[in-house]
């Protein structure tokens, strides 16, 4: 069994492991590094369920190698928040608009908008569709979904609207 020394940051903290060449970084993040928010839903990528970011950009923890982490920064569900008094807008409002049931997609869903959600760009709701096409739930109808994406993005564009008004003044 081949192994490897792999440094990476995960939520802003460095780990060094001896990692199997064959480790799978969601089998890393939830068993190695106790990261549970990760699911592992199909273990074939169609999911979405394992979406973390690999260095700002979405990919399928399932389909990612540990070893291919090394010297990357990975963001997963439970670095999202600024601080654990306060949801992301993202989580707040997946909570606020019932975007979750039994909640077992919900990290990955978050995970995938994120960088969306960091962009900028407004999204009407089949923009935000398309945007959630990679990712499958089986108990919300996606509805409730997109309306929290939207209430969501609304609540970070009036925030930024508050910031450069009371910047200008």
């Amino acid at each position: 069994m081949s192994t490897h020394r792999v440094t990476v940051e995960v939520n802003g903290e460095t780990h060094t492991r001896e990692v199997d060449a064959r480790l799978l970084l969601s089998d890393f993040l939830r068993h190695q590094l106790g990261l549970r928010g990760t699911r592992v839903g199909c273990e074939h990528g169609v999911c979405g369920s394992c979406t973390v970011l690999l260095s700002g950009e979405p990919v399928r923890a399932c389909l990612t190698l540990a070893v291919q982490t090394d010297g990357e920064i990975v963001d997963t569900v439970e670095g999202l928040a600024d601080d654990s008094e306060h949801m992301h807008p993202l989580q707040e409002s997946f909570s606020a608009c019932h975007g979750l049931q039994c909640g077992f997609c919900t990290s990955g869903f978050l995970m995938s908008l994120k960088p969306l959600y960091d962009s900028g760009i407004e999204m009407n709701a089949a923009e935000i569709r398309e945007a959630i096409s990679g990712n499958i739930c089986r108990c919300t109808g996606y509805q409730q979904i997109v309306e929290a994406v939207d209430r969501a993005l609304h609540i970070r564009d009036s925030t930024d609207t508050d910031i450069s008004e009371s910047s200008d003044g």
